[in-house]
């Protein structure tokens, strides 16, 4: 039996080059920079956490109130139930029309697609909707076709608007043009370009921004009616009006189901866009 080998010495790993320490201007690049400022503003904004100044029984007094919505009344759930049927069709039906108002609007504020001086217009334009809330969207809407779900969905459908432009013209900027650019060099209509160049890429985010829009405007439309846009507000106003607390709590669990069963259906369809988005080139 032969003797085993002798173990080879093991051998010396070469030492690390140490680098030298950055200077501190060179680390200031623009997430530092961004984070830096937030961190500043946040401080600047410590006098928005004083309070009343009087001795209050914080505690108490949340359990107290919230000791008003249990348990929930669910005797009014054919009248909630009729309500959230009708806030289910504001939503929908206000963020069907803000897509296909936002698709040539997010066209228009590509800067990869429009011209500058349109970009620039387009981009301000949006800016001013997303400054106006939903619930003063709804309020000059109820002012203009009276209190109906009709104002309901005009406010909804502007607020969703200033939103999903954005949105549609960063999906936009994000996709490659050279197919778009290559097709009007060989003499396609611009919309026939776009159709073939950029929407293929942009859908799987159009659709995801899209139903996002649809779970927000759900919520949206459960509040609008707090100035009598129509949905459920209508019946949370009354029954803050008259201190019904049990009934409110059920219009809140209500809704809670509603915008959970979304949630998951929104989930599951943009996890198959994105599958199939993923899938496609390999084809």
């Amino acid at each position: 039996m032969n003797p085993p080998a002798p173990a080879s010495p093991p051998t010396a790993r070469p030492a690390e080059p140490v680098l030298p320490p950055l200077p501190w201007h060179a680390r200031l690049n623009v997430l530092n920079v961004t984070l830096l400022l937030f961190v500043l503003a946040a401080l600047f904004s410590l006098p928005a956490l004083r309070g009343s100044g009087r001795e209050l029984a914080y505690w108490e007094n949340t359990t107290r109130f919230l000791g008003r919505f249990f348990p929930p009344d669910f005797s009014v759930f054919p009248q909630i139930l009729a309500a959230l049927a009708e806030t289910a069709q504001i939503a929908v039906m206000a963020t069907f029309v803000a897509i296909l108002l936002a698709l040539p609007l997010g066209a228009l504020g590509a800067r990869t697609l429009a011209p500058r001086w349109v970009v620039g217009v387009t981009r301000l334009a949006m800016n001013g909707i997303r400054t106006v809330p939903s619930l003063l969207w709804a309020l000059i809407a109820v002012a203009v076709v009276g209190a109906n779900p009709l104002a309901g969905v005009i406010g909804l459908v502007f607020y969703s608007l200033g939103y999903l432009g954005k949105f549609f013209a960063d999906a936009f900027e994000s996709v490659d043009v050279d197919v778009d650019r290559a097709l009007r060099a060989l003499g396609a209509h611009p919309v026939q370009a776009f159709q073939h160049g950029v929407w293929p890429h942009a859908r799987p985010l159009v659709w995801s921004y899209g139903l996002w829009m649809l779970e927000y405007n759900l919520r949206s439309a459960a509040i609008i009616g707090y100035v009598g846009a129509g949905g459920l507000g209508v019946l949370l106003h009354s029954y803050q009006e008259y201190y019904a607390w049990d009934k409110f709590a059920t219009v809140l669990l209500c809704i809670l189901v509603l915008v959970t069963a979304l949630d998951l259906l929104g989930e599951w369809v943009r996890s198959r866009i994105t599958r199939k988005s993923v899938a496609a080139p390999r084809r």
